[in-house]
């Protein structure tokens, strides 16, 4: 029975132990990666709270971001090179609607049905008349559709 418990808490140990995965999804690890060096490093923070930073590295990884005084609003970029040697630059923009990246790989939303336009500008023409609608997201939201119309 001791015999048992002990092969049971050997196996147990043997399938706990962490599995070694190769980085790089996949594909193990470029001498590249693990020699990366930053060629750039810059961060400002100014006295009234904004500020700016901007990193880039021998590999091709780069970042730069702006920061509003309060926390509200930054915008920057990012790039890298992916598993497939191709470019991937982002370019973004975070402020009370969230986080809203572009770039060439990201997906784009279809334009809008029409019968979806009309009700959303029904809603707007009504809006002022209750005070529960956030008229500046329903004016930016039309705008946005209206704009991916072309």
């Amino acid at each position: 029975m001791i015999k048992l418990i002990a092969a049971s808490l050997l196996i147990a140990t043997v399938l706990a132990a962490p599995q070694r995965r190769p980085n790089n999804f996949g594909r193990s690890s470029s001498g590249d990666e693990r020699s990366a060096v930053i060629q750039q490093d810059e961060y400002n923070l100014n006295p009234d709270g904004s500020y700016v930073y901007k990193y880039e590295t021998s590999n091709g990884i780069s970042a730069s971001q702006t920061g509003s005084a309060n926390g509200q609003y930054a915008n920057g970029y990012y790039s890298y090179t992916d598993p497939e040697q191709n470019r991937v630059e982002v370019t973004y923009l975070a402020d009370e609607f969230g986080f809203q990246p572009q770039g060439a790989h990201l997906p784009v939303e279809p334009a809008a049905p029409d019968h979806v336009l009309k009700s959303l500008e029904e809603i707007r023409a009504a809006a002022d008349s209750n005070p529960e609608l956030d008229i500046a997201l329903l004016d930016s939201t039309i705008a946005r559709l209206r704009a991916n119309r072309g």
